[in-house]
């Protein structure tokens, strides 16, 4: 069974960087195309970053620019660093695979917040 956690998360103020992180047990996140979601009150979850197995990376135009998804693989984790933080990114993020999403995560929460 594959188990996804996250961490990172926390509150920091507009501007402010942030670097959030994903493991995975029982499953090997290289072997996947292994993205970013954020999920918000009255939001759907979305799409925030992809990286896929050759390293190829994907954002959408809200955060392009300011967040930088990558890899760990000797330690089987993939990472979401944020910087130039707005409030519009309060949200919890997850991680999960792009085409086949498994069990979710509990998530962890950034809020950005002046």
């Amino acid at each position: 069974q594959v188990r996804l956690r996250e961490s990172g998360g926390a509150l920091v103020q507009p501007g402010d960087s942030l670097t959030l992180s994903c493991t995975a047990s029982g499953s090997r996140l290289s072997r996947h195309r292994v993205a970013w979601y954020r999920a918000s009150p009255g939001n759907e979850r979305e799409v925030v970053a992809s990286i896929t197995t050759g390293d190829a990376t994907d954002y959408p135009y809200s955060v392009k620019g300011r967040f930088t998804i990558y890899r760990d693989n000797p330690n089987n984790k993939v990472y979401l660093q944020m910087d130039n933080l707005k409030l519009e990114d309060t949200a919890k993020y997850y991680c999960n695979y792009y085409y086949e999403p498994v069990s979710w995560g509990q998530g962890t929460q950034v809020t950005v917040a002046s």
